[in-house]
């Protein structure tokens, strides 16, 4: 079964969430506020696919539920809810490590999709367990089985996200990967977002695999195109 957590303060807005998410065939636990959103995921032992999370919410808020369940999980998916539409709020969740978010107000055409697509990203990662392939690249080692990454022998803890955009970069050393492909690639064929979700995700991996990120040896930016991995 699709286990998702949603996270609105809006009774009416929630309601018509799980609605919508019980017809596509997710089994929905709803709550209305960041502290009880917490509770659940430990009551359940982040035992969730998904988590949908408001971000305006009093008390404990989407932005914060979003760190501490990222903090627990690197394979969960998590998307945003803004009332907002402005980038910063955007840009501020994808680096506390959300994978997509969705501007209200929305259909439930998009909603759905945006969650399908996160669900099969994990469903995909979580099938790698009986593969036993390994990417090397540098001092870098890709390991699909263990779902891991490593530098120099240290680990580096990714998201699933993070570790779709490492394994197409170290699948195609030297070339450069216009944002569109990365796009199509990582989120999947259709995504209703922004591009720009590929620029901030850049950002947020280049910081934990960059000796220096504002000066990127590996994930280089290939100005006016896209990126390359260069390693």
């Amino acid at each position: 079964m699709k286990k998702i957590l949603v996270v609105e303060d809006e009774d009416v807005i929630r309601e018509f969430v799980v609605i919508n998410l019980k017809r596509a065939g997710y089994d929905v636990t709803d709550v209305p506020n960041g502290e009880e959103a917490l509770r659940i995921f430990e009551e359940q032992n982040g035992a969730f696919d998904v988590a949908l999370l408001d971000i305006m919410m009093p008390g404990i808020d989407g932005f914060q539920v979003c760190k501490e369940i990222r903090r627990r999980s690197s394979s969960i998916g998590i998307i945003l809810l803004s009332a907002k539409s402005q980038e910063m709020d955007k840009v501020s969740g994808l680096m506390m490590g959300a994978d997509d978010y969705v501007t209200k107000p929305f259909s439930p055409t998009e909603l759905v999709a945006r969650v399908d697509a996160i669900h099969r990203r994990v469903t995909m990662v979580a099938g790698r367990a009986e593969e036993n392939s390994v990417l090397s690249s540098g001092p870098f080692v890709l390991n699909l089985k263990s779902r891991s990454l490593h530098k120099n022998g240290q680990e580096i803890d990714l998201t699933q996200v993070e570790f779709q955009i490492m394994e197409f970069f170290m699948s195609n050393p030297g070339s450069a990967l216009e944002r569109g492909e990365i796009l199509n690639k990582v989120w999947g064929e259709g995504y209703f977002g922004d591009v720009k979700i590929v620029d901030v995700n850049i950002r947020r991996l280049r910081m934990k695999i960059e000796d220096k990120p504002s000066e990127p040896q590996y994930l280089v930016t290939v100005w006016g195109f896209g990126y390359k991995w260069n390693a």
